[in-house]
């Protein structure tokens, strides 16, 4: 992969308008949109669309987790919106995320699904006292995954703290996607467990998200070469054999 096709930009803003902006300005340099609930609850379909006329692509990070049949639903008419990207919680368990994906490939839409594991916004501390999970957090994320798999997902979300061992457990064929991605001083960071971008990468990150690095920056089109430069030098090869 080409190192801007590896990066995907967190739409975490407030307005089409803002939308739209970064799109024209960042689609040469960025390989997906990112579209969360912030947006998609405020615009919809319509948002998905717009990102799309514009030449981006589309990861629907809706984290879909409900009854199988309901997010089975869900998924299908996801899949008509032609979203390249879509998430569901691996917590929802192994029948719900082998009915999205069944959902996906029969209706013949290359969405890719993939499994959200444990929020990057959690650590071992909060992990425990606000959910009760004592195992490890890598014990827990490989747990997840190993479903995810078993499931047909195309791969999950996790934080660069478990890249590795997902990395060696699952091969090169298993995509990780992986967020609280950093290149300094953040404002108002609610991440928890984070990376660099080179970090990331050499343990064996497929795809990077990044938000506040870039729109935070005084100008993210620069920002954002700036990291694509960062892991231009990194081979595909060479992933996964940081200790």
């Amino acid at each position: 992969m080409q190192p801007e096709s590896r990066l995907i930009l967190a739409l975490d803003v407030n307005n089409e308008k803002e939308v739209q902006n970064l799109v024209l300005a960042l689609k040469k340099w960025i390989g997906f949109f990112k579209i969360g609930m912030r947006l998609f609850f405020r615009y919809g379909p319509e948002v998905v669309n717009e990102v799309k006329s514009m030449g981006g692509r589309v990861f629907l990070d809706a984290k879909l987790y409900d009854i199988p049949s309901v997010v089975e639903s869900a998924v299908k008419a996801i899949g008509k919106m032609g979203v390249d990207m879509l998430t569901v919680h691996a917590l929802g368990g192994v029948e719900m995320m082998r009915r999205s994906i069944n959902a996906i490939r029969e209706n013949n839409y290359k969405t890719k699904i993939l499994g959200v594991t444990i929020l990057t916004s959690f650590n071992q501390e909060s992990l425990k006292k606000e959910l009760g999970i004592r195992e490890s957090i890598k014990e827990k994320v490989l747990f997840l995954a190993a479903k995810a798999k078993e499931a047909g997902l195309d791969g999950v979300i996790c934080s660069g703290e478990e890249i590795k061992i997902l990395r060696d457990s699952f091969g090169p064929g298993f995509l990780l996607v992986v967020p609280g991605i950093r290149t300094g001083g953040i404002k108002g960071d609610e991440q928890r467990r984070i990376l660099t971008p080179e970090e990331a990468v050499n343990r064996g990150a497929d795809y990077l998200v990044i938000g506040r690095p870039i729109l935070q920056a005084p100008d993210p089109v620069e920002a954002t070469k700036k990291i694509a430069e960062r892991i231009s030098g990194i081979s595909f090869n060479a992933r996964g054999k940081e200790n």
